[in-house]
């Protein structure tokens, strides 16, 4: 597995993203940012999914988002996921979400590992 610790992912705003001004929900970008944490696992090598099936849960306890300019339907974005932080058993991403070079928003989250019954553990040594 490398060392990537970024990863930019292309997104184009549907319509049912927006709202009645054109705008894309702001609801959606929170649902944009786990689509950066999904394919910067994947650009690693590994698939939420295979971390589930070995019995570890990565479940968000901390997410915000500034709202610089709106995006609008069919604008291509460009989702910059960078690991900000990791912990025993955490994991900070930072997002910059970007319309050409044009800043758009910035967040954050805070994963947390857990077992299936939704008690805290370890990261496993693949998400480290």
């Amino acid at each position: 597995m490398s060392d990537v610790v970024s990863c930019d992912t292309s997104i184009r705003v549907r319509y049912a993203e927006t709202d009645r001004m054109g705008l894309l929900h702001h609801a959606t970008y929170f649902v944009y940012f786990e689509i950066g944490r999904t394919e910067l696992l994947r650009q690693r090598g590994i698939s939420y999914r295979e971390v589930e099936d070995a019995g570890h849960f990565l479940v968000v306890i901390d997410i915000g988002c500034k709202f610089k300019k709106p995006a609008q339907y069919d604008d291509l974005l460009t989702l910059r996921t960078t690991v900000a932080r990791v912990t025993h058993v955490k994991i900070v991403h930072n997002y910059k979400l970007l319309r050409g070079d044009e800043l758009l928003a910035e967040g954050h989250s805070t994963l947390a590992c857990v077992d299936r019954d939704g008690k805290p553990q370890g990261l496993p040594e693949i998400l480290k």
